[in-house]
């Protein structure tokens, strides 16, 4: 079975790959995501960095754009804003409105929003948009390597698709969750489930697996002192991996 193929099939299955208390933790949060200063300011602070990375490695200015999982916007308003049309998908119905209020608060200009699950828009849509971005999502849903799958069937032939997310080992539970979350406060206490956590190897895996050819892998260091991030070969924490889908 091709991975679009396999996309497709998931996407008309009847079970929705998505955890309600996942969904619920995000709702309870949604007026918080473009409060700078708040409980999800760390999103604010990496966001430049994650939005030129992305960029330089293909150019958002003219692209159709998806971005699978866009809670509250942060980063689907910043690729509209670098001249991409996006589309934002989440099913955490009061995230999406406070993506579209936001919008229409900062004239953000190309960019709109759906309640719809990937796998679904995947048999709906399929090779439509150029780039597919699924940031800090992957480890919020049971069955990870079916998203992965809907995001290479979405992308176009010779497009590119963007991951974030945690790596799973020991160095990542103490500072994803035990500082992150415990000591510093950086995030809500029981943002991450470290049983959810993905090597960058089983992300490639499911890559390779959906017909996408990894390009990079680059760590992303966040120093909560000083608010600055910058890009490392170290992806022992948090990490992003581009891949690109065969033309």
């Amino acid at each position: 079975m091709t991975a679009p193929n396999a996309a497709l099939n998931a996407g008309s299955n009847a079970t929705l790959n998505a955890d309600a208390a996942e969904l619920d933790k995000f709702a309870a949060l949604a007026h918080h995501w473009w409060d700078a200063g708040g409980e999800l300011a760390t999103l604010h602070h990496i966001n430049p960095l994650r939005l030129n990375w992305i960029d330089a490695q293909r150019p958002l200015q003219g692209a159709r754009v998806l971005d699978v999982g866009c809670g509250g916007g942060i980063l689907a308003d910043a690729m509209a804003r670098k001249g991409a049309e996006v589309l934002g998908i989440d099913l955490a119905e009061k995230s999406l409105q406070a993506a579209r209020l936001h919008a229409l608060e900062a004239e953000t200009p190309r960019v709109s929003y759906r309640a719809v699950a990937a796998e679904a828009l995947a048999a709906q849509e399929p090779a439509s948009f150029d780039v597919v971005t699924c940031m800090e999502m992957l480890e919020h849903v049971p069955d990870p390597a079916a998203i992965v799958a809907a995001c290479a069937a979405l992308v176009k032939p010779g497009g590119q698709v963007f991951f974030s997310t945690l790596n799973r080992n020991p160095k990542s539970w103490l500072m994803a969750i035990a500082g992150a979350e415990y000591a510093l406060r950086l995030l809500p206490q029981g943002t991450h489930d470290y049983t959810r956590f993905i090597r960058p190897s089983e992300l490639a895996a499911s890559c390779r697996a959906a017909g996408l050819s990894v390009q990079r892998v680059s760590g992303l260091h966040y120093n909560p002192l000083t608010r600055r991030c910058w890009l490392t070969p170290d992806a022992s924490v948090n990490y992003m991996l581009s891949a690109l889908r065969p033309a």
